[in-house]
């Protein structure tokens, strides 16, 4: 199971992103970034802990449907965003694609000379 310390471990541990707490109402919200772009949103001392993640909007709503622990993403755009409980209902692995595809996601929309500063993997396929 995913706790507080290895979802900001897994999240830092991309090229590029820093970790913000830029809600001055809510400063335990913890969120992830890229190139000043948020890829993850989470209260890291929150019970359950959750953590919002961008999504497809097909696959969103097919992880929606198989998986109980992923609903629309909470005061995001539902379409794009899910937010996934960590409670240990969902395999590790699956919940560490879900963070990368969130990354890529935005990493794949920055312009082609941010992408090759971050060296992401994805910009040679």
């Amino acid at each position: 199971m995913i706790d507080a310390n290895a979802l900001r471990a897994v999240c830092l541990g991309f090229n590029g992103t820093s970790e913000e707490f830029p809600f001055p109402r809510n400063p335990e919200v913890s969120t992830f970034k890229v190139d000043g772009k948020i890829f993850a949103l989470t209260s890291l001392g929150a019970a359950p802990l959750t953590v919002s993640l961008k999504c497809e909007p097909e696959l969103a709503e097919r992880l929606r449907a198989a998986h109980p622990e992923v609903v629309p993403g909470y005061h995001l755009n539902k379409r794009h965003w899910n937010t996934v409980s960590l409670t240990g209902g969902l395999p590790d692995r699956l919940v560490l694609d879900m963070i990368e595809d969130s990354y890529d996601l935005i990493v794949a929309a920055l312009p082609r000379a941010r992408r090759l500063l971050l060296d992401w993997p994805g910009e040679g396929r």
